[in-house]
């Protein structure tokens, strides 16, 4: 198996097969931990992830500690991720002493540390500590600097990429049926994208490093240390701050059984922003600090409707992952057009 070195990272060519990953994944742990003994393995196939396919491996008895990720990119997700930037995400990161040590890459995935703890859900996200952390951790997070050469935001570049991405027709005629019926045709879409640019850009947040993919299933809460990381930085770029705060305040309702009256209300939200705030600046904001930024949140929310609407789209076209793309869709337009009016007409309280 050739080995080499690519960016400075440890690089393996061999590309793991969907319908074989369990063996794939031994393949890989066989340059990253040679010491391993083969029969001596467990394999855990970890299934939260609606973009790649995960593999939990560590010796048998051992501490979760040792345990080591094997990620396998879902297919053709080179389409609408770029994977090189993914990479140099992890090392930034790494340095700043906010994401797992990167082993190694191999053709289609990566191999890094685990990070003991849980995931979020419904319930965890709203637990009074646990979303102090959050909050603290996402103002640390955005503290990050990029690289002098990334530093403007990428989302409308990558919604214009996805847009392009999304097909006339769906190459399954079930699927086809569905987008013809339930959600709106991407010309539409165009307009609505061109709509909240115009909006967007003139809300005032600032550009900082964002996570951009807040989903319950990318915080994990370590109970022990009490702290919580960020994990699988896929869509990690400068992009604006409403954006982040927004994107993690539309994952509150859930991913595959939706319950949009779980979406955070005003006392959650300025509560949140608050800690937020004081973590970001290293003092008690005001009040009108606040309700800025949760005025921006709200009508920032309806972009990421229309950004993971898209993306799930392409996803529903190209990718095998078990997950109903097509209806994800149809969600995040509904919500879209059911909260714009209301959301656009916001303005910010006396």
């Amino acid at each position: 198996m050739e080995v080499e070195y690519r960016e400075g990272i440890l690089h393996i060519n061999f590309e793991i097969q969907e319908e074989d990953i369990e063996n794939g994944a031994l393949e890989i742990l066989k340059v990253i931990r040679p010491d391993w003994e083969k029969n001596y393995i467990t394999l855990k196939l970890l299934t939260d992830g609606i973009t790649n396919k995960l593999v939990g491996c560590k010796p048998e008895g051992a501490e979760d500690e040792e345990t080591v990720l094997v990620r396998i990119y879902g297919r053709k997700t080179d389409l609408i991720i770029d994977r090189k930037a993914e990479k140099r995400n992890m090392i930034l990161l790494n340095k700043a002493g906010i994401a797992p040590n990167l082993y190694a890459s191999f053709t289609n995935g990566l191999t890094y540390r685990f990070l003991p703890g849980i995931t979020l859900n419904n319930k965890s996200v709203r637990d009074p500590v646990i979303s102090k952390l959050v909050a603290r951790h996402m103002a640390v997070f955005h503290k990050i600097k990029p690289s002098e050469d990334n530093r403007d935001t990428f989302i409308w570049d990558k919604i214009t990429k996805f847009i392009e991405l999304v097909p006339d027709v769906f190459s399954d005629s079930d699927k086809n049926e569905r987008y013809i019926k339930n959600v709106p045709h991407k010309s539409i879409i165009e307009q609505e994208v061109y709509k909240m640019r115009q909006i967007v850009e003139n809300l005032g947040s600032p550009i900082v490093f964002c996570h951009n993919d807040l989903l319950l299933g990318n915080v994990i809460y370590n109970e022990q240390e009490n702290k919580v990381t960020f994990i699988d930085y896929e869509y990690a770029a400068p992009n604006y701050q409403s954006f982040d705060i927004a994107n993690h305040f539309a994952e509150f309702v859930g991913l595959d059984k939706f319950d949009y009256s779980l979406y955070p209300d005003k006392k959650f939200q300025t509560s949140w922003i608050r800690t937020y705030l004081t973590e970001l600046e290293g003092r008690e904001p005001t009040d009108e600090q606040i309700e800025t930024i949760y005025v921006q949140v709200t009508k920032t929310v309806l972009l990421t409707h229309i950004f993971w609407g898209i993306w799930s789209l392409v996803q529903a076209e190209h990718s095998t992952i078990d997950f109903d793309y097509m209806g994800y869709a149809a969600v995040r337009f509904n919500e879209y057009f059911t909260k714009k009016d209301k959301f656009l007409n916001l303005e910010a309280s006396s």
